[in-house]
């Protein structure tokens, strides 16, 4: 598969696996805010890795 002239790696179907899991996880009802607080960093860390914001 290619986007843009380039193929698409494992490594990023990967950190979009990821990505979707944590923002599953953040909308999940029992979290503390602690919890919230340390995945929001994580998508947010996650996501600049990927060169999405």
């Amino acid at each position: 598969m290619e986007f843009s002239g380039r193929k698409y790696t494992c490594n990023e179907y990967r950190a979009e696996m990821i990505l979707l899991g944590l923002q599953k996880k953040l909308n999940q009802k029992n979290l503390t805010k602690e919890e919230k607080r340390r995945i929001k960093k994580e998508i947010k860390n996650l996501e600049s890795a990927m060169g999405m914001v």
